[in-house]
């Protein structure tokens, strides 16, 4: 039917300027026109083009407010014109309506609100919100300012309706002849083969192309990053543990147990395992031994270091897990200059927004040799960030507790015309090292930044969601290009 309402249509007329108003016009659904449409297009029976455009519907709550009135009418209708208690009220209207309706009535000044007690200040009132909210329904024009104010209040969303304009196609017939794609051996005896429109056959058409698989823009960074750290002779550390121990994750680190970033509100922390089962004994008795007393020039902490809180099981909160580890190996053994980098995921439970996930990638190089000094760490962050693009770079003293002396990284992008911070860095504390059995004349440099803020300026996404998480684009995963590393 609806066919051959379009072709019929067409036989008579130039054009169907709209299939919205041409289904309204035949009594035919929408949707079936569209798919009528779309058929005859592919056959070139029709030519046809696109039309969107955006309508506002009404929100669940805006419906029952159409229909009952808006919560601020009820709010004034419900204070008798000697006023009520504000008690008396809440009970009469639900607390739903009443929270929604006094600030608008209060707004509109309908009423006042005085020793408990509301009174109204007019005697009628006359209901816009329904008013408008009807409108929109009916589809009729309401001006900005009433949608603006709507839309603050949730009560209407925007919706893209699309549809077609058709006009005649370069193949175009009062009814559409279905084409064979086969002759079969019942054409052949009853002659109909005499009489059959066959379907062209395209013998250069290609197959549908391979779908093969895309490199995410932060596997494309993060291999650029592993390039300049193998160039500059590093090696990579294990880091294949996301689940670490408060005591790798903090404690090695000459993080005291009270410090805020071990409570929950920062750390995700297991339910099963809870606590980890081996932690080397000796080990941990050095680390307690600095912690409540000192020792190698410290003073320590001087608090009551707790094992039950070293054995926590959690997401490991950085990568410095992993080096505190490798450290450690490291000292067991005759010593020898080390040069390590790693970049992985890291876990930390804070609020998402436009640039904070709760789970990131950490990029962390550290250098371990005999006589290192602060100018060390600085040539070698010249070195690494040059390679990223950026030549210009600005250090500020911080404060870190598993480093001393620490510096927070600023770059001069030439892009953004201004200093970025891109790291942080310092030297890893005595009170982290010696426990560890390094010996005394043994330094080590390290820094750290995260590989989602380098890829973001790289690739122009100014919302980190945008990139990792669920709200990911495809399109950008198939689309993306070459990273080339120099922020510019």
């Amino acid at each position: 039917m609806a066919e051959e309402a379009v072709l019929g249509f067409l036989e008579k007329n130039d054009k169907i300027s709209d299939s919205g108003q041409f289904a309204a016009d035949q009594g035919i659904n929408h949707d079936e026109i569209v798919n009528i449409i779309k058929s005859l297009n592919g056959f070139r029976l029709v030519d046809a083009k696109d039309i969107k455009r955006e309508r506002w519907v009404l929100t669940d709550e805006a419906k029952k407010y159409a229909a009952e009135g808006s919560p601020e009418v009820h709010f004034f209708l419900a204070v008798p014109s000697e006023g009520i208690s504000i008690n008396e009220l809440t009970g009469k209207l639900g607390s739903s309506v009443f929270t929604i309706g006094r600030p608008q009535a209060l707004k509109n000044k309908w009423v006042e609100i005085g020793n408990g007690k509301v009174s109204r200040k007019v005697q009628h009132v006359e209901d816009k919100v329904k008013d408008l909210l009807t409108r929109i329904q009916n589809e009729e024009v309401i001006n900005p300012e009433d949608i603006a104010a709507l839309k603050r209040r949730k009560l209407i969303s925007p919706q893209i309706w699309k549809g077609y304009s058709v006009t005649k196609g370069p193949k175009y017939a009062p009814k559409r002849k279905k084409a064979a794609t086969d002759l079969t051996r019942e054409n052949l005896q009853r002659g109909e083969w005499k009489e059959l429109e066959f379907k062209e056959y395209n013998f250069s058409a290609k197959g549908f192309p391979g779908e093969g698989g895309h490199l995410h823009p932060l596997l494309k960074v993060r291999r650029q990053m592993q390039m300049i750290f193998l160039q500059m002779g590093f090696e990579e550390m294990p880091t294949n543990n996301y689940v670490e121990s408060s005591f790798w994750n903090f404690d090695a680190l000459f993080q005291p147990q009270q410090h805020p970033a071990r409570d929950s509100h920062d750390t995700f922390f297991l339910r099963e395992p809870s606590t980890t089962k081996w932690l080397p004994e000796d080990y941990v008795e050095r680390v307690k031994q600095v912690h409540e007393s000192g020792g190698y020039g410290s003073r320590g902490y001087a608090y009551d270091w707790k094992r039950e809180e070293a054995n926590k099981n959690l997401l490991r909160t950085h990568t410095t897990a992993v080096s505190s580890r490798m450290l450690y190996s490291l000292a067991q053994k005759p010593f020898a200059a080390k040069k390590y980098y790693s970049v992985d995921r890291v876990f930390r439970n804070e609020a998402v927004d436009r640039t904070h996930l709760a789970e990131f990638h950490q990029i962390e190089g550290l250098i371990c040799d005999r006589g290192l000094t602060l100018g060390d760490l600085q040539g070698v962050l010249y070195d690494f960030f040059s390679c990223l693009g950026m030549s210009k770079l600005r250090f500020k003293p911080a404060y870190n507790p598993y480093t001393e002396p620490s510096m927070e990284i600023f770059g001069y992008h030439e892009g953004f015309k201004k200093w970025v911070e891109i790291g942080n860095s310092g030297m890893f504390r005595p009170e982290m090292l010696l426990p560890m059995g390094l010996p005394e004349d043994v330094r080590v440099i390290a820094w750290g930044l995260s590989l989602e803020r380098p890829t973001m300026i790289l690739y122009g996404i100014d919302n980190i969601r945008d990139l990792f998480g669920h709200k990911v684009d495809l399109s950008l995963i198939k689309s993306n290009p070459i990273c080339r590393i120099g922020l510019e």
